[in-house]
């Protein structure tokens, strides 16, 4: 009977400030339901199930990039398991069909090549012409520390593909993640944006000036979550979300521009230091799906949990907001028609 008391009472006063908030600017009011999350009871060592489990995600859409292996393919699964319809995504038609058809539960396949820009366009017209909401879209696909500098567009390529070919898949599909009841951006980061020493370096984003395998990875994943940190600022007067997540170091296909001893380091010693591709995809699946998250936008997470990033730079609102200007700049062609620069 206490217990009832204090829900009527708390519904009552929230009737009562209903009025003055909906008399605030839309701007300042989206600042005041933003909210940091609390601890979650995850860590490290929890697995995507795990961190899923008793959430019943029938009704919902979700579509992620890179599900044909590794951390893609075990999120498409779990939230396929929790009963959500997943749009698979890979570089390739059979590929996506072929990992669809791997797991149980409702998955519809689809392709794209984020570094052919136009079939980005095309993947996210074939979404769209579902005709249904997007509960969520996981940005998961990318390359790493690539050897020698290679460019797409004109730009540095792990720049190209892990940043650029999903912004404009982002806001291809922006209306369609907003009109869903709380929509929501994933963004995989990691924590290797702390090789991005300088920040985003806007001068060299074509690698003329210098280029390392690991500092242009680091550029991209900085890029990945200063983009969900500035599209979460874009959509704050929405019930919708924007955030990152950094799934922890994982042996999947990404290792195989890297040198032979280190392959063979994660072969046979990463069990001491690597996470597993279960506990890898946990972080993402929680930052997707779980109800503690719902107003909680603009933070970039690692296992589980809320964190403070590697650099300064993670959190720098004015960096943030000059990369999303110079990504419309030089995705312009590819962008909805509306948000063309």
């Amino acid at each position: 009977m206490h217990k009832k008391i204090i829900r009527r009472r708390r519904l009552l006063q929230y009737l009562a400030i209903l009025p003055v908030l909906s008399a605030l600017p839309a701007k300042l009011l989206a600042e005041l339901i933003t909210r940091t999350p609390q601890p979650s009871p995850f860590d490290e060592d929890s697995t995507a199930e795990e961190v899923t489990a008793g959430l019943d995600l029938s009704g919902k859409t979700f579509a992620i990039t890179g599900a044909n292996s590794g951390l893609g393919l075990e999120t498409m699964r779990v939230l396929a398991l929790r009963g959500a319809h997943v749009i698979g995504i890979a570089r390739t038609l059979e590929k996506a069909e072929k990992a669809c058809s791997s797991i149980d539960g409702e998955t519809t396949p689809m392709f794209l090549d984020l570094a052919e820009w136009d079939s980005v366009v095309t993947c996210a017209e074939q979404i769209k012409g579902l005709g249904i909401p997007l509960d969520g879209l996981i940005t998961n696909a990318g390359v790493m520390a690539l050897p020698e500098l290679q460019l797409v567009n004109g730009v540095e390529r792990q720049f190209a593909i892990n940043h650029l070919g999903h912004f404009i898949l982002a806001n291809q599909l922006q209306e369609t993640v907003l009109a869903a009841p709380q929509g929501r951006f994933v963004m995989l980061s990691s924590k290797a944006h702390r090789y991005a020493e300088n920040g985003i370096e806007f001068d060299n984003l074509d690698g003329s000036r210098h280029y390392d395998p690991w500092g242009a990875y680091g550029v991209s994943k900085l890029a990945n979550a200063l983009c969900a940190r500035e599209l979460a600022r874009r959509i704050s007067h929405t019930d919708a979300t924007a955030n990152s997540v950094h799934p922890g170091i994982i042996k999947t296909n990404l290792i195989k521009h890297l040198p032979t001893w280190q392959q063979f380091a994660a072969d046979y010693f990463g069990w001491l230091f690597m996470k597993s591709v279960p506990e890898g995809a946990a972080t993402t699946c929680y930052v997707a799906a779980s109800p503690d998250l719902v107003g909680v936008r603009g933070f970039y997470f690692a296992d589980c949990n809320v964190n403070a990033g590697e650099t300064p730079y993670l959190y720098d609102d004015a960096m943030a907001t000059e990369l999303w200007r110079v990504s419309e700049e030089l995705t312009r062609d590819y962008l909805p028609v509306t948000r063309k620069v």
